[in-house]
C-alpha cells in the first residue's frame, strides 16, 4: 500500500467480490489490480472486522457507510507523521518560526543549519513542505462578506504610479492611480490625478461619484492622510474635509482598519487585475497629459467592466446597471467644494485679514476685537459669529485691497464712502428744488471734490437748522451774485441779511438820469 490510496468505491467491490466466495487474483483480475493490493487491503479489512467487533462493526455496515468514513478506517493516519523526523522537526519548529522573521532569514538558511544538525533529516523539499504546512496551520481563517447593492464604495490608490511626457521638458511625470469599486457587483473606476493631496483625492471622488451616476450610503477608503487624521482600529480620526464632502453628498465614511487589506479586499484585488488590464496594455502607449492618459484609462477599465466574469454569467456592468445603479442616492444639484477653516479677530477697521489670500475682508463694526469663524471655498468666503452667518464675499485673490460691504460700515463712515456730486444733489432735493440747484451749480467749479465735499456737508447742516424759505432766499441771492461758498450762506443766514436784502429791494429809486443799473455792476464785475 505504499502507492497511491485507491478510491473507497474500489475497495467496497473488493467486499462485494470477496463476500462472493472470489479468490484474490480473480478479484485482482477483475478490479485491475495488483494480488498484492488485494491481499494487503483484505488483510486490513479483516484486521479492522476483528478489532471493532465489540463495537458491532460488520461487512454489511461497512458497505452501508459513507466513501470518508470507509476512508477514515481503512486510511487512519499519515504514517509519515510518525517518524522520527517529523518528532525532531515539531520540537524544533518554534525556532525555525522565530528564525524566518528575522530580516535576511531563508527556508533554505534554516534548511542547510537543519542538515548540518540533523544529517539523517529531510531533504530540502520535504523541510519546506512541512514549515508551509505548519505556517497554513496557524493562519488566520478569512470571512466571506455579504455585500448588499448600493451599500458601499472601496476606494484604494494603486501602488505603482502611471506617467505621461511633459511634451515642453519630456519629463516624465508620475500620476497617482485612484481606484474604486461597488463590492456588491464589483464595478470599477479608475483615474489618474497628479497626487494624493486632500484637493486631488476629493476632486477625483467627486468624478467617481458623476460616473456612476449616484452615491452609495458608505464610504471605505484606505487610512491615507488626504482621508484621517489619526488611523484607530475602533474610531479613526476622519479628515474633516473628508467629512464635508460626505455631508455635501449625504453619505458616510468607515476606513478600513489600519493594516489590514482584507477590510477592502476586493478594491485590492482591483488593483492588481487593472495592473494587466491597464498598466500592461498602456506601457508602450506615450502620453503627453493627463486628460489624454484619463481618456486612455476609461476606455481600458470600461472593457474591464465589460469582460464576462469568470464563472459568472453576467458582466459587471450588467450586474451594476441591473442591480445596483438606481439604489444610489440622489448626486446634489452643485459639486462639492473644498473648504477650509479659520478662526481671526475682527480688527479696528472692521475687517479680518485672511492670510493666505492676504486680502481683507469686511464685517459688521458691531463685532470690532470679537473672534470670528471664517469658512472658506474656492470662490467664496463666510463669516460667522456665535453660529450666525454675519458676512458673505467673493474671494479676493489680489494681495492688500480690501473687500468692504456698505451695510458693514458705521453710518459715518457710510456717508464718507457714499459721497459724491449725485449724493449730495439728493440730500439737497429733499430740502428744496432752489437748493439743489445750488449744490449743482457748486459742482459745477473747478475746484477739488473733496474741497467741494466739505463745502456742501456745511450747507447741508445749515439746512438742518432754518426754514425752508430762508435757506431757499439765501442761494438766490448766492447764485444772483455767483457766490458757491458755505460761508457766504452762512453769514446771510446768521446775519439776517435776506429779509434786509428783501426789503431794500422793495423801495424805488428816485427817478434821475444817472442811473446804471444792475446790468451795468454786472457787466463791470
Amino acid at each position: 500500500m505504499a502507492g497511491k490510496p485507491k478510491p473507497m468505491s474500489q475497495i467496497k467491490q473488493m467486499i462485494i467480490l470477496r463476500q462472493q466466495g472470489n479468490g484474490i487474483k480473480t478479484i485482482a483480475r477483475m478490479l485491475d489490480m495488483s494480488k498484492n493490493t488485494v491481499k494487503s487491503y483484505l488483510f486490513k479489512l479483516d484486521k479492522l472486522l476483528e478489532n471493532n467487533r465489540k463495537t458491532g462493526l460488520t461487512t454489511k455496515k461497512l458497505l452501508s457507510m459513507e466513501d470518508p468514513e470507509v476512508e477514515k478506517l481503512f486510511l487512519s493516519g499519515d504514517p509519515s507523521y510518525k517518524d522520527p523526523r517529523y518528532e525532531h522537526f515539531i520540537a524544533n519548529l518554534p525556532y525555525y518560526q522565530k528564525e524566518l522573521k528575522r530580516k535576511g532569514v531563508t527556508k533554505t538558511l534554516l534548511w542547510e543549519e537543519y542538515r548540518e544538525s540533523y544529517p539523517e533529516g529531510y531533504g530540502r523539499s520535504q523541510f519546506c513542505y512541512h514549515l508551509g504546512q505548519q505556517e497554513v496551520a496557524r493562519a488566520k481563517p478569512s470571512m466571506v462578506l455579504d455585500h448588499k447593492p448600493a451599500e458601499k464604495l472601496y476606494i484604494d490608490f494603486a501602488g505603482k504610479p502611471i506617467c505621461y511626457i511633459d511634451r515642453e521638458t519630456g519629463e516624465e511625470i508620475r500620476c497617482q492611480l485612484f481606484v474604486a469599486c461597488l463590492p456588491y457587483s464589483d464595478y470599477a473606476f479608475a483615474m489618474a490625478v497628479p497626487s494624493q493631496t486632500i484637493p486631488d483625492f476629493l476632486h477625483v471622488l467627486g468624478c467617481c461619484m458623476e460616473q456612476l451616476g449616484g452615491v452609495p450610503q458608505l464610504l471605505v477608503p484606505d487610512n491615507l492622510k488626504a482621508a484621517v487624521n489619526k488611523a484607530d482600529k475602533y474610531e479613526p480620526g476622519i479628515n474633516r474635509a473628508l467629512e464635508d464632502f460626505a455631508n455635501h453628498y449625504g453619505t458616510a465614511v468607515v476606513p478600513a482598519r489600519a493594516r489590514k487589506p482584507q477590510d477592502k479586499a476586493l478594491v485590492e484585488n482591483q488593483v492588481k487585475v487593472l495592473y494587466s488590464r491597464v498598466y500592461a496594455k498602456l506601457r508602450n502607449v506615450q502620453f503627453f497629459d493627463i486628460h489624454s492618459l484619463n481618456r486612455a484609462i476609461a476606455e481600458k477599465v470600461k472593457a474591464h467592466n465589460q469582460t464576462r466574469m469568470q464563472q459568472k454569467p453576467y458582466c459587471r456592468e450588467e450586474r451594476f446597471l441591473a442591480d445596483e445603479k438606481h439604489l444610489l442616492g440622489k448626486l446634489p444639484g452643485e459639486r462639492f467644494e473644498l473648504r477650509h477653516y479659520a478662526e481671526l479677530t475682527v480688527a479696528k477697521n472692521n475687517h479680518v485679514y485672511l492670510s493666505r489670500d492676504k486680502h481683507y475682508y469686511s464685517v459688521p463694526y458691531s463685532l470690532i476685537g470679537q473672534k470670528v469663524k471664517v469658512v472658506y471655498t474656492r470662490s467664496m468666503l463666510y463669516v460667522f459669529h456665535k453660529g450666525e452667518r454675519v458676512a458673505i464675499h467673493g474671494r479676493g485673490f489680489q494681495q492688500g485691497p480690501y473687500s468692504t460691504l456698505k451695510e458693514h460700515l458705521c453710518s459715518q463712515h457710510q456717508h464718507y464712502r457714499d459721497r459724491s456730486p449725485a449724493y449730495y444733489r439728493d440730500k439737497a432735493a429733499q430740502y428744496s428744488n432752489t437748493f439743489a440747484k445750488y449744490i449743482a451749480l457748486i459742482f459745477k467749479q473747478d475746484r477739488y471734490p473733496e474741497q467741494l465735499y466739505r463745502t456742501c456737508d456745511g450747507l447741508l447742516a445749515l439746512a438742518r437748522k432754518v426754514d425752508e424759505q430762508r435757506l431757499d432766499k439765501a442761494c438766490n441771492i448766492a447764485m444772483e451774485y455767483n457766490q458757491y461758498s458755505y460761508g457766504f450762506i452762512k453769514n446771510m443766514l446768521e446775519n439776517n441779511m435776506t429779509e434786509a436784502t428783501t426789503e431794500a429791494s422793495g423801495k424805488e429809486l428816485p427817478k434821475h438820469g444817472n442811473v446804471r443799473g444792475r446790468t451795468y455792476y454786472n457787466e463791470q464785475r
